[in-house]
């Protein structure tokens, strides 16, 4: 067993990964031969990720708030605490806050042999946003 000391701080999301104010909290990096991780975003009303992908995939379990995730070329979806979302290996998506309430989620990713985790894209813009969200 190994207890690691809150020794981290929270760091500000950069603006070419993120539009809007986003804060990270690093969870886990496990030592080598693991490659997983895992992180707590906390999106501020309207943050987002920029479009992007992960070799591996990616899961998000959110845990605070109301959030909005997109597959490129599907609907906007509505996803709240308790809900995990799971993109595929090189699935372009984007994910963040609804414009009017803040999102924490876990972000778990894999490195691939080249230690690649995620390949940023371009931002979401405004209108990709502002699309209506798939109803449930």
């Amino acid at each position: 067993m190994q207890i690691t000391r809150s020794s981290v701080n929270t760091v500000k999301g950069p603006a070419d990964w993120f539009t809007g104010d986003v804060y990270i909290d690093a969870v886990a990096a496990a030592p080598e031969p693991s490659r997983v991780s895992a992180n707590l975003v906390h999106f501020m009303p309207g943050a987002r990720t920029h479009w992007h992908r992960h070799p591996l995939s990616q899961t998000v379990f959110v845990t605070e708030g109301v959030g909005l995730c997109q597959r490129r070329g599907g609907p906007i979806e509505v996803i709240r605490p308790g809900d995990r979302v799971l993109f595929e290996a090189d699935e372009e998506h984007w994910h963040g806050a609804a414009p009017n309430r803040l999102m924490v989620h876990l972000a778990i990713n894999e490195a691939d042999a080249d230690h690649d985790v995620v390949h940023w894209l371009t931002p979401v813009t405004d209108e990709e946003y502002a699309a209506t969200p798939a109803t449930d």
